[in-house]
């Protein structure tokens, strides 16, 4: 399928850059060095057109799929050789949304018209569904393995908190202490512990896998809307607060929050994001024409952004692959991004 490359050198996001220096200062007032790492873009068009890329995953061989929302198709894509396959789902207008790969390869997505989750296996081609055990669980949206095996979800406008075990394909739904809270983006930490983020209200959420008790954490802000979130290496608790241009981090035993102004400013809507290994926080600003892909350093507190050559068209989410590379999932315009980074070489 077309391709693109680009690389996109430090100075592209240096203006950026430079207004998160003022905002962001380190000791004694002085801003800390910007990070020095070049970013090359890659990006691949879907097949079918208007198919609306929503989320991405990285299976264990090494490509990438995404949910094409409004085809409703799976999409494989090989990067070794460009080639893009399309796999439609048995049920129609499913409204493919979050996917994860399982140590197997399968493929789990949420059916977000349909109420259910669906299993891909990519050999075959066969679909196993599950369906929602309550009818009032009409929109599955994001989901997560733990390291058990167990797959963890939220149901967003029916405000649930899921979890489905693969063996059995029993379903348990936990609804959110907060009405109308709407469970959004799901992260499992390094203790098995799922965090979502609670989009309608200024509150992150976690689930015990045990008892299936959730607590709830209030943001300071009474306008914080976390929408994404992601695990730092400390398990500290990052999200991008869509409605006011920050990136936010809980300590949840503490819950303290520490608050990070986006490059682009309060209207910058932050929303997809992912941890690398080295401890780096990346998130899409889709606010900002065109969108951008910002790097945090947790060490520093600094920001860079890189602008998207397609333009992004609304980053809704992010992963990090086992080798680091980034993969995007850019709605609006109908491409899967590959962000590959390294350190920049010095003068």
């Amino acid at each position: 399928m077309p391709r693109s490359s680009r690389i996109v050198p430090p100075m592209a996001g240096a203006f950026i850059a430079l207004l998160v220096l003022s905002l962001s200062a380190g000791p004694h007032g002085h801003p800390p060095s910007p990070p020095a790492v070049e970013v090359v873009f890659e990006e691949w068009a879907t097949p079918t057109p208007k198919s609306f890329p929503h989320d991405p995953a990285v299976a264990p061989d090494g490509s990438a799929w995404y949910t094409g929302m409004r085809a409703n198709v799976l999409g494989r894509l090989d990067p070794r050789t460009g080639v893009v396959k399309e796999y439609k789902l048995p049920t129609e207008n499913s409204g493919p949304h979050g996917i994860v790969a399982d140590k197997a390869g399968h493929i789990w997505y949420t059916g977000n018209y349909a109420g259910l989750i669906g299993r891909l296996d990519p050999a075959s081609g066969k679909v196993t569904e599950y369906k929602m055990p309550d009818p009032k669980a009409r929109d599955p949206h994001t989901l997560i393995f733990d390291n058990a095996g167990t797959l963890w979800f939220t149901v967003q406008g029916s405000n649930f908190v899921g979890r489905l075990e693969p063996k059995s394909g029993k379903v348990e739904l936990v609804p959110a202490p907060t009405p109308d809270s709407r469970p959004y983006g799901i992260v499992v930490n390094s203790r098995g512990v799922p965090f979502f983020d609670l989009f309608n209200t200024n509150k992150i959420g976690s689930i015990d896998p045990s008892s299936l008790k959730i607590r709830e954490y209030t943001l300071p802000s009474p306008g914080a809307r976390p929408r994404r979130i992601a695990i730092g290496r400390d398990d500290a608790v990052y999200y991008t607060d869509f409605a006011r241009g920050m990136l936010g981090k809980l300590d949840p035993s503490t819950g303290k929050v520490t608050e990070f102004r986006s490059p682009g400013g309060d209207t910058s809507q932050p929303y997809g994001m992912a941890v690398t290994r080295d401890g780096a926080v990346w998130f899409s600003e889709s606010g900002v024409q065109p969108n951008t892909l910002v790097r945090f350093d947790p060490g520093t507190g600094q920001m860079r952004a890189w602008p998207i050559p397609s333009g992004g068209g609304v980053v809704r989410h992010m992963v990090a692959a086992p080798n680091d590379e980034l993969w995007l999932a850019c709605s609006g315009v109908d491409r899967i991004a590959r962000a590959r980074w390294k350190a920049a070489a010095s003068n």
